[in-house]
């Protein structure tokens, strides 16, 4: 059987249409199925499943995938910490019409008036990024002096210039989200590639004859070389763009994406609104009506972290991410401070309908029946809360694959269990998966810092939250 690795997301639509054309005929996935497994047309010996982009060349690296396409960002990512990785980039493939963040450049971003001068000089600056390790490759070999990258989650674009510097993300929501493109780090592109065993050992050519037929590109992909950065004693004056609020000031962070809706009503609920932010659109930057608050709409899953940091006072964001993230630091001080009862779902572990059990300690059992030793494997969007649920079950022997989204599509090949939340169990029943075992009722709720604030915000806060 070859195994194949193809993404979900923008590139789905143009790559399947791509692969028809040269008589790989993926059956279903260009249109919009919830199922991550697909059939390739008049082939019995081959299986194609969809992962999120970030997690292919992991699973290829891993020896689980034969053969994927994927971004070159996402495969640097990987290669630029464990080089010796058994992949083989084969080809760049060119994909009409795609505006997906996969083929966009990466580089770096920050205020109008922000410079890359600045990160020659002595002073601290903080650089958001969701590639960590392409971001400390540039950065050092441009020799910076002295930085911190804060490996966000999603939206690195949205921390400048208030909570951030600069910013390593897309070319296309840096100039979007009105930053200016201060130089490049990685020039893209969508790449055949192989796993290195696989390629010397199995005969691939029947998937390969196609695949390698489809139309090439000859632009520019991959890492960007940076010039050294002159180092400097003194912070270049025009650089410093990061905007502190005073004590007086109450900085509330909102979600955008699917929990918007439900914060629009219990706002509306607490009779407040915020100019710019309603059930259809989000500005980075709404205003309230209200003086003394300002207002940003930030990633949810970030959301904990940023008031941890003081970056914000109030945050509106999901139980289960804050759970998630004090399953990493249990002393962090951030608290939830009113439950909003909205966007209820329930978060837990799930695993095959072809397991005939009722129960995880039967799961384990027949996991187990032939190897007690066996590894069992648990994948989640929320590892530090897989890392809990394992230990909390005393599964013995297992490890905990983190990944960044399409989580259904590992069970039961590649792990025996997920932890993920679900509203109506649709996307598990289309999957086969069904939850065994319930960790969290979550629902949306509002965070803040532990340990009080200054008196004036403090009286500012309480109004804010009696009226919720």
């Amino acid at each position: 059987m070859i195994r194949i690795a193809l993404p979900r997301g923008d590139l789905r639509n143009p790559l399947a249409s791509a692969l028809e054309e040269v008589g790989f005929e993926v059956v279903d996935y260009g249109s919009g199925s919830r199922a991550y497994r697909f059939d390739v047309k008049d082939r019995s010996d081959m299986t194609v499943r969809v992962f999120s982009d970030r997690d292919i060349p992991i699973q290829v690296a891993s020896g689980n995938y034969d053969l994927a396409i994927c971004s070159r960002i996402s495969i640097d990512e990987l290669l630029t910490r464990y080089p010796k990785e058994s992949i083989v980039p084969l080809r760049m493939i060119n994909l009409s019409d795609v505006s997906a963040d996969g083929s966009d450049s990466l580089v770096i971003g920050g205020a109008a008036e922000s410079d890359l001068s600045a990160l020659g000089s002595r002073e601290t600056y903080t650089v958001t990024t969701e590639f960590p390790n392409i971001a400390l490759r540039y950065l050092t070999e441009m020799q910076a002096r002295n930085y911190r990258i804060l490996d966000v989650w999603a939206q690195p674009e949205a921390w400048p210039p208030e909570d951030a510097d600069f910013t390593i993300a897309a070319e296309s929501v840096v100039v979007k989200e009105g930053l200016q493109v201060l130089s490049h780090v990685h020039r893209g592109g969508i790449w055949l590639i192989a796993n290195k065993n696989s390629l010397a050992m199995k005969n691939l050519s029947l998937a390969l004859g196609p695949l390698l037929s489809m139309q090439s590109s000859e632009q520019n992909s991959g890492l960007v070389h940076p010039e050294p950065v002159e180092k400097l004693e003194m912070t270049p004056a025009r650089t410093r763009t990061r905007q502190r609020d005073t004590d007086n000031t109450v900085r509330i962070a909102v979600p955008d994406g699917h929990a918007q809706r439900h914060t629009v009503k219990a706002l509306a609920d607490a009779g407040i609104f915020f100019d710019g932010y309603d059930e259809t659109v989000a500005v980075r930057r709404p205003s309230s009506s209200e003086s003394g608050i300002s207002v940003k709409v930030f990633r949810p899953q970030d959301m904990p972290r940023a008031v941890a940091m003081g970056l914000f006072d109030l945050a509106m964001t999901g139980r289960d991410w804050l759970e998630n993230f004090l399953s990493l630091y249990p002393e962090a001080p951030v608290e939830e401070l009113v439950d909003l009862g909205l966007s209820e779902y329930k978060l837990g572990a799930v695993i095959s309908n072809e397991l005939d059990v009722d129960s995880m300690d039967q799961a384990i059992a027949e996991w187990r029946r032939d190897d007690p030793d066996r590894v069992i494997r648990v994948t989640s969007e929320y590892a530090a809360l897989a890392d809990k649920y394992a230990r909390t079950n005393r599964l013995g022997r297992y490890s905990v694959i983190p990944i960044s989204g399409a989580s259904e599509g590992f069970v039961p090949e590649d792990a025996e269990i997920l932890i993920e939340g679900t509203e109506t169990g649709a996307t598990l029943a289309a999957n086969n998966l069904s939850m065994i075992d319930v960790m969290i009722w979550s629902t949306n709720c509002i965070i803040g810092r532990k340990g009080g604030y200054p008196d004036r915000q403090q009286t500012m806060i309480n109004s804010i939250l009696d009226k919720f």
